[in-house]
């Protein structure tokens, strides 16, 4: 799931390549890679995980996908200033399409630039197509769900201590899902920007692999990026809380501690 610097220098010029810059657009236009669109995946919150909520998810994700030029032949590539939680976020929304050949550009355009690799300030033109990926189910998670398996399973919350404490709140209430743990994505990163080795994050995620794990955070950003260092390291049963903290402690019937 991840691409390094130097690969994606030499695959800058390959056709089947579509790379996506999730940063803001005005950091997009002070520099960014050759060749990338930009999609500012920040501004596609999501908090409804009723059926219906998620059915139209569903449909708005597939019209952006669609929008920025995605295909099943497309090698896509997604990029922020680090590993960070938006390129995560995009990463995790095409496996959830079920899309072949999805990668993160591992250190960011923080390596990118340290690396004295090449920059670029025009603006490049979306080439839309008609994407329809196939759904997985088994990478999304919503609140009857949790509800219903709080018992049964490990819940992660990718939250800062503060805001799993309550003493940051940025809901209705503050605090966690019963029975979530606590273990910030920013533990993720190397200082560089780079993902974790794999032993470093066996060290981080202790849990058992036959777990079913379902990671939050407050949009379900910060969720997606502890998702890919999961799957990295080859947990096979790990979904995403989409609504997150945003629907959970503002839904006043969902428990909370």
């Amino acid at each position: 799931m991840l691409i390094t610097t130097a690969d994606l220098e030499k695959n800058l010029n390959n056709p089947e390549l579509l790379l996506i810059d999730t940063r803001s657009y005005k950091e997009y236009f002070e520099g960014h890679i050759p060749g990338a669109i930009n999609l500012d995946l920040f501004a596609f919150h999501w908090i409804d995980t009723s059926k219906q909520g998620i059915d139209a998810f569903n449909i708005q994700t597939q019209k952006i996908l669609s929008f920025v030029g995605v295909t099943s032949e497309k090698k896509v590539v997604f990029y922020d200033d680090i590993s960070g939680m938006l390129a995560a976020r995009g990463v995790w929304l095409l496996m959830y399409f079920s899309h072949p050949r999805v990668l993160m550009l591992d250190g960011g355009i923080k390596k990118w630039k340290n690396e004295n690799l090449p920059l670029e300030t025009k603006s490049n033109q979306y080439k839309p197509s008609k994407f329809s990926g196939k759904i997985n189910t088994e990478l999304i998670a919503g609140f009857e769900f949790i509800k219903e398996n709080l018992n049964y399973l490990k819940i992660i919350d990718a939250r800062t201590k503060e805001e799993y404490n309550g003493s940051v709140v940025r809901a209705a209430r503050g605090g966690h899902i019963p029975n979530s743990i606590n273990i910030d994505w920013n533990y993720n990163i190397n200082d560089d920007g780079t993902m974790k080795k794999d032993e470093d994050l066996f060290k981080l995620y202790n849990i058992p692999k036959d777990i079913p794990i379902v990671t939050y955070c407050q949009g379900a950003y910060r969720a997606a990026n502890t998702f890919l260092a999961l799957k990295k390291i080859g947990f096979k049963n790990v979904k995403v809380y989409l609504g997150s903290w945003g629907e959970w402690g503002n839904n006043l019937e969902l428990p909370v501690v």
